[in-house]
């Protein structure tokens, strides 16, 4: 059985977004992107709700953007190369290849990718994330915290959730930026 990990770059205060939507001050420098790509390279299939597809589609298209770092072009192929299912009953379809459209979240349907994946599942935004936490699919936290405190915003863990944690890895950045890695117990 594969697990299901959540992983998420914060503020210090536990928002993906501030209150405004934004999370430009969390894009990650070339230290920290290049950690990520190697979080993500055993990714076999990346679950998403429709707000977090939208921001990560970027990674689909050829630009100038990815093209220019050495760092951006190994983190889009490694998108690229996984299987991607997206959440929502408001997109009428998705054009990128390797992905497909599920209209809604199904904890037992997730379960069963669970049991017949060979590479792990990432799970992507916390809307979607909370509800694959509150099912009791989650199986791992990865938190990247950046420095700086936003006051407010969406926060990447949801009210109400308790689970007991164990901290497997952890590592600090140059810019200031800090890694947590949690298995969920029991």
């Amino acid at each position: 059985m594969a697990d299901l990990v959540y992983t998420a770059i914060t503020s210090l205060d536990g928002s993906v977004a501030d209150a405004d939507g934004r999370f430009d001050w969390a894009a990650p420098d070339e230290e920290v992107h290049a950690f990520v790509n190697d979080l993500e390279r055993g990714a076999g299939t990346y679950l998403y709700g429709r707000r977090m597809w939208e921001t990560m589609r970027f990674w689909e298209q050829d630009s100038r953007e990815i093209d220019s770092s050495p760092i951006s072009r190994d983190y889009a192929g490694i998108w690229r190369a996984a299987d991607k299912v997206v959440f929502s009953s408001t997109l009428d379809g998705v054009t990128a290849p390797r992905t497909r459209l599920v209209p809604r979240f199904e904890p037992d349907e997730v379960r069963r990718w669970k049991l017949a994946a060979t590479a792990p599942l990432s799970i992507g935004g916390p809307g979607l994330a909370a509800a694959a936490l509150a099912a009791g699919l989650v199986d791992e936290l990865r938190w990247i915290t950046v420095p700086v405190v936003v006051g407010g915003g969406t926060r990447w863990l949801p009210e109400g959730i308790r689970a007991d944690l164990e901290l497997v890895d952890d590592r600090r950045f140059g810019s200031g930026a800090a890694y947590r890695r949690y298995r969920i117990l029991g």
